[in-house]
């Protein structure tokens, strides 16, 4: 299928495919598209697909071209879906060049078992020009992974972004003015595999708005070239969210009870908290009554987050890793966390949360608060104390971290 002048889309249809990467449903299936270039000089072929998907590959390819005229293969991701058929076609094509990012190269050796590849490294503003057309490389790493990249191809203004504005969402029909309405299957797809990384979608937002695009050619569902303006300005509304609500910082209080006891020391550290309400909202929720939709919107808009649990079974009970399970799709920069909980024999429970936060990269700049059984007025006014500290930490106060 021509998307443009000589330009072809040889992607591939996964329409039966219900659960991508363990933690997205795909109600529609997905696509994992690639694209050829034909040029007056050559072909260009730009990623591959995933290896169950090979044959169809070919096919299309071999409609288009001979494997001889292939001068150059770009691969915008390496991730096994977009990267499965490159061995192959490297054996086709053996005399192409491949252009990969710098951050690519160890990878390239390990997905190809293959030694004698010609392969090239590109960054921002490097240019491949063959024939009639010509690519400008733009670096735009972790999105998702940190070896990505797009291009962008002058002739045809044609954004090849990578995994960047992609769905899972199959339409035979490709073209975004022709599927049906799948702004749901973006959003999804935003908030599951770019979300973390907005920093990262600024900086790759910042690229785009230097080129004229008139088609994004993304590696998972629609091409768009009706409404492209309005995915590049959603990604750019969706990623500079601010961690304030009018003007305030959030503090967001988790917690989970069984004699509520943890739900008294929370009411505590909740009331230290506010006494920052002049610069700091706080917030105090149950998370027995939270859905995930929910706890991914409310930690994203929080700046500080505190959870607070009993210690069941020497565990924390799972809501309290669900919740932390959320943190995945996030970006955490800048975010500090603290945890509490009443306990009654081992009391591990907070400590294990504060170290799975620390491993998320979240600052955490208090030790575990912990009481045994019910709390005492003495513990309730540690509690409120904890909470004020954490209040004046997220404002700013300088504070030696925990280790």
């Amino acid at each position: 299928m021509m998307i443009s002048n000589e330009v072809y889309y040889i992607g591939v249809s996964d329409s039966n495919i219900r659960t991508f990467d363990i933690i997205m449903k795909t109600a529609n299936g997905t696509t994992y598209n690639a694209y050829l270039i034909k040029t007056t000089d050559g072909v260009i072929i730009l990623d591959t697909v995933k290896e169950e998907f090979s044959e169809a590959f070919f096919e299309k390819i071999e409609a288009i071209c001979s494997y001889d005229e292939i001068k150059y293969i770009v691969m915008h991701h390496l991730e096994p879906d977009h990267s499965g058929a490159l061995p192959m076609l490297v054996k086709k094509a053996p005399q192409a060049k491949i252009f990969i990012s710098p951050m690519a190269t160890s990878m390239l050796k390990s997905i190809t078992k293959i030694d004698n590849m010609e392969f090239e490294t590109v960054w921002t503003n490097k240019l491949l020009k063959l024939g009639d057309k010509t690519l400008k490389f733009l670096s735009t790493p972790n999105l998702h992974w940190p070896e990505t990249m797009s291009s962008y191809l002058l002739e045809d203004k044609i954004l090849f972004s990578g995994d960047v504005f992609g769905s899972h969402y199959y339409d035979n029909r490709i073209f975004d003015d022709l599927v049906g309405d799948f702004d749901y299957a973006f959003k999804y797809y935003y908030d599951h595999i770019m979300r973390p990384f907005k920093g990262d979608v600024l900086n790759a937002l910042r690229l785009y708005d230097k080129l004229e695009i008139e088609t994004i050619a993304p590696l998972h569902g629609p091409i768009m070239r009706l409404h492209t303006q309005k995915y590049l300005s959603l990604y750019k509304e969706w990623s500079q969210k601010s961690l304030k609500r009018n003007g305030k910082k959030v503090v967001s209080i988790f917690y989970v009870t069984s004699y509520k006891n943890t739900q008294e020391m929370a009411q505590k550290i909740y009331e230290g908290v506010e006494k920052h309400s002049d610069t700091l909202i706080a917030n105090i929720y149950d998370l027995t009554a939270l859905d995930e939709h929910n706890m991914l919107n409310i930690l994203e808009e929080s700046t500080g987050i505190i959870i607070g649990t009993p210690t069941i079974n020497g565990d924390a009970p799972k809501p309290v890793w669900e919740l932390l399970s959320c943190m995945m799709l996030l970006e955490k920069r800048g975010k500090f966390g603290a945890s509490f909980g009443s306990f009654g024999w081992s009391g591990e429970a907070p400590e294990m949360i504060q170290q799975r936060m620390k491993s998320l990269n979240f600052r955490v700049p208090l030790l575990a608060l912990k009481v045994k059984l019910i709390p005492t007025q003495d513990e309730l006014e540690l509690c409120y104390n904890f909470g004020n500290e954490f209040g004046e930490i997220v404002n700013g106060k300088m504070i030696e971290m925990t280790l």
